[in-house]
């Protein structure tokens, strides 16, 4: 592993990670940098399935993020690519046995932690702490972030690993602190941020729809299904013919066994994000991925009719579609989950500034059929595609 990646700033922090902005040393090219600390076996199952997911994707589509490679921490200063096409065997027994593999009791990791405040030099590159990169990277400039391939001389490696007077080392994986996952760079944010921070522009819109159903189509082919797809989770590219989306953070992502026909393809788990949540998911029953179409949906009323949301308790307005309920907004996958026969008045009729053309006919019937209640009556993402074009070109 010859690159050497450059950490320069926090751009991002999450439920699961924090991102920074970086660069390769060798080419300057730019990029992302997402830290996933490996604390517990249930964030660590998200994060084999992010893995996983985006391994699958293999750069091969313009509007799904890169991954460009991944690194395994193991210690402070010990950091190792992953071998393409394999998990870390430490993340994958950890997820299995439902606890972290190579956690040491409680009092041998404060004596070792005793141990190294009194060792600690100013040497150390890369530190376990998220914020200690960051304030690190923020005082003295950049930090490299280096996969290591020997200890260093005059460190003792295996002091890392074990108490001396704890006997001699146990065989078995090293503990797997984080991975580093290093992703292509994308300058215009998230499409919450780049969308509403410019004036509406109808042809931009109809571009991000039909990159996002694209994308959609080329993961369900692979037989990924995203199960959060949201604006927050669409990052965008600025380029001079305007911006190009990457559908990213496959988090609660899935892999079906039924690449043929994902609707043979069923799950129960209840995830995702309440104003783009599908109606089955709502309801607690299982789902295919044609939940992922519900929210396509949501998102593609929201970004042509520029519908906004503030969420209770935050202050950041968001892109989505919902039903007005006095003055509550219900997310539109609860309403048709509590009334299936519920009518979407599409376009959305309400006060917005500064105005948009409403769809025309064929995209509200697009639109109609991807909200639908009924999860079959959804079309398929090879079909939506399709359809996306068609319905523009005939608008």
């Amino acid at each position: 592993m010859e690159e050497l990646y450059t950490l320069e700033k926090e751009v991002g922090r999450g439920s699961y990670g924090v991102v920074f902005e970086g660069h390769m040393s060798k080419t300057g090219q730019k990029v992302a940098i997402k830290r996933l600390p490996c604390t517990n076996p249930e964030c660590m199952e998200l994060y084999l399935q992010e893995l996983w997911a985006m391994r699958a994707t293999a750069q091969n589509h313009t509007n799904v993020i890169a991954l460009h490679s991944c690194l395994q921490q193991t210690g402070p200063r010990s950091l190792k690519p992953l071998t393409p096409g394999k998990l870390p065997t430490p993340l994958v027994e950890s997820v299995l046995k439902g606890t972290v593999v190579g956690a040491q009791p409680r009092q041998d990791r404060k004596n070792r932690q005793s141990k190294t405040l009194r060792r600690k030099t100013c040497g150390s590159r890369l530190q376990d702490r998220t914020n200690t990169v960051q304030a690190k990277a923020t005082a003295d400039g950049p930090t490299p972030l280096r996969p290591s391939k020997r200890p260093r001389k005059g460190w003792d490696h295996s002091q890392d690993q074990q108490d001396p007077q704890a006997g001699p080392l146990q065989a078995g994986p090293l503990p797997c602190l984080a991975l580093w996952l290093v992703m292509e760079y994308c300058d215009g944010g998230d499409l919450n941020q780049y969308l509403l921070s410019r004036p509406p522009d109808e042809q931009h819109n109809h571009s991000v729809v039909q990159q996002l159903s694209s994308a959609v189509a080329f993961l369900h082919h692979l037989g990924i299904i995203h199960r959060d797809l949201k604006p927050d989770n669409v990052l965008v590219c600025v380029t001079h013919k305007g911006p190009v989306v990457k559908v990213a953070d496959f988090g609660l992502s899935k892999m079906s066994g039924a690449v043929d026909d994902l609707s043979r393809q069923h799950f129960s788990s209840t995830c995702g994000s309440d104003f783009y949540m599908a109606p089955e998911v709502w309801g607690g029953v299982a789902y295919t991925a044609q939940a992922d179409i519900f929210s396509l949906g949501v998102m593609f009323w929201a970004i042509l009719e520029r519908i906004t949301f503030v969420e209770e308790g935050t202050t950041q307005e968001q892109l989505g579609a919902y039903v007005s309920r006095g003055r509550w907004l219900l997310p539109l996958g609860e309403a048709l989950w509590e009334n299936s026969e519920l009518q979407l008045c599409i376009p959305m009729r309400s006060k917005r500034a500064p105005p948009l053309p409403p769809p025309g006919p064929a995209l509200c019937r697009l639109l109609m059929d991807m909200l639908a209640s009924d999860p079959d009556a959804r079309p398929h993402a090879d079909q939506l595609e399709t359809r996306v074009h068609q319905a523009l070109d005939l608008d």
